[in-house]
């Protein structure tokens, strides 16, 4: 099945993200820097809100996981035990013309895509940042910007079990940052060097990974679904035995449909036993699990749902994105899941006189405690629903003459533009009962 006809292009995407405060280039005053991107005002809001319902669902609704901050930061050995050191590593070549770089295993044909000369041989190229601790630049005193999370919950796999008492099969799951030195990023938030991963870790009885591993693929598919991702541009890949990373017994990704293709938004994986094995050979620490009720002992299986928070904030844009014609002006609505939309609510007065403004305060002074809330007093009403629409804004409420007499508001949805006329003594509980409801897909 085809996925349905979309009105959104990176470029428009961008610009909008730029032009509301979404996302800016980093360093733009200098010129900026390559791949590397800040939140702004609205990006951070809607980054914050993919962050703790990817922490309230998998981690504090359940009773088989916990949470944990581990350090960038982390001994050296770390990273030899889990191969990093040794295979971390994609293929670099460099034009001798034009001087550009690019991944060897991303081209066709043995010549530069940009100027067509001459290519080097292609060279191994380590992709973790390397620094140094202390005042001495030495090999003694080298360390890594951690490229994932995941090794600061393998090292902590005893520490995790023994303070929390949780019996396999449990799970760790983390959110922080990782760094990675891409030969080619882009795509906007899609590819960049300096990214935020929610990982998990999920310890299971070796010959019940398995089962496992298909209940996180589907899990995590549906996760997705809950926020609002159209159906038709998600799919689930198996990776072939080709694919499959030094340390996975078996991995699927699941994909979206970017406007730029299919690509990976996340990745389950199967690990198997490698990483606590890897540490406990190297460390010479005991990982091993022992199980009371068998009374047996065993290096646990896990498997690995791995995401980037930039990947899933771009594909709930991109999906979210729409255009189309109210009253003969051409609109451009984010269709956000309502919980996941980074203001809830905005308030206007329809007049900047006759005691609006300071009752449309006292209604914003209302609702901030609950909800993100905004107010915007300037201009005709309808740009200000645009502009509420254009950044995924749920709902917004009118503060009018009527407001004056009776104490009653209007009450405007994004999506069906319809209003209601409201007490503002019922605002609060209509407004949070709507927003437990989960957005349908914009199909745009």
């Amino acid at each position: 099945m085809n996925s349905p006809a979309r009105a959104v292009t990176m470029d428009k995407l961008t610009s909008l993200c730029k032009r509301r405060g979404f996302v800016y280039p980093s360093s733009e005053i200098y010129g900026g820097i390559a791949s590397c991107w800040d939140y702004g005002p609205l990006g951070i809001e809607l980054k914050r809100n993919i962050t703790e319902a990817w922490w309230r669902d998998n981690i504090t609704a359940r009773d088989d996981m916990v949470g944990l901050d581990s350090s960038i930061l982390m001994h050296p050995k770390v990273w030899e035990a889990s191969g990093h050191i040794e295979g971390f590593t994609d293929p670099l070549v460099d034009c001798k013309k034009c001087k550009q770089r690019f991944r060897a295993d991303q081209l066709e044909g043995d010549v530069c895509p940009a100027c067509g000369g001459e290519l080097t041989e292609s060279r191994q190229f380590n992709l973790m940042f390397r620094t140094f601790m202390g005042p001495v630049e030495d090999s003694a005193s080298t360390v890594y910007l951690r490229p994932e999370t995941a090794q600061g919950i393998f090292v902590n796999f005893q520490n995790a079990l023994n303070s929390s008492r949780m019996k396999i099969p449990f799970g760790v799951g983390q959110i922080g940052k990782s760094f990675r030195n891409e030969i080619t990023p882009g795509n906007f938030l899609f590819r960049t060097r300096e990214f935020e991963q929610m990982e998990l870790e999920f310890f299971v009885k070796p010959g019940e990974d398995e089962k496992w591993h298909q209940y996180w693929k589907q899990e995590r598919f549906d996760w997705y679904l809950r926020y609002g991702i159209n159906r038709e541009r998600l799919r689930l890949r198996e990776h072939g035995s080709d694919e499959l990373a030094h340390y996975a017994k078996g991995c699927a990704d699941i994909e979206y449909e970017f406007p730029f293709g299919w690509s990976e938004l996340e990745g389950i994986a199967n690990r198997a036993d490698f990483d606590l094995g890897q540490h406990k050979k190297v460390s010479g620490k005991d990982l091993s699990y022992f199980d009371e009720e068998n009374r047996e002992r065993f290096i646990p299986y896990v498997i690995e749902p791995s995401a980037g928070v930039g990947r899933p904030l771009l594909a709930f844009l991109v999906d979210a994105y729409d255009e189309d014609v109210v009253d003969g002006d051409e609109r451009v609505v984010l269709r956000l899941d309502r919980r996941l939309a980074p203001v809830k609510v905005a308030i206007f007065p329809l007049l900047r006189k006759a005691g609006q403004p300071e009752k449309a305060h006292a209604v914003r002074d209302l609702l901030k405690h609950h909800f993100a809330v905004t107010y915007d007093q300037a201009g005709a009403i309808g740009r200000r629903y645009r502009r509420q629409d254009e950044i995924g804004t749920p709902y917004c409420i009118t503060v009018d003459h009527q407001t004056m007499d009776d104490d009653t508001i209007t009450l405007r949805d994004r999506d069906s533009m319809e209003q209601l006329r409201l007490p503002i003594d019922r605002l609060v509980e209509e407004i949070r009962t709507r927003l437990a409801a989960p957005t349908a897909a914009a199909g745009g």
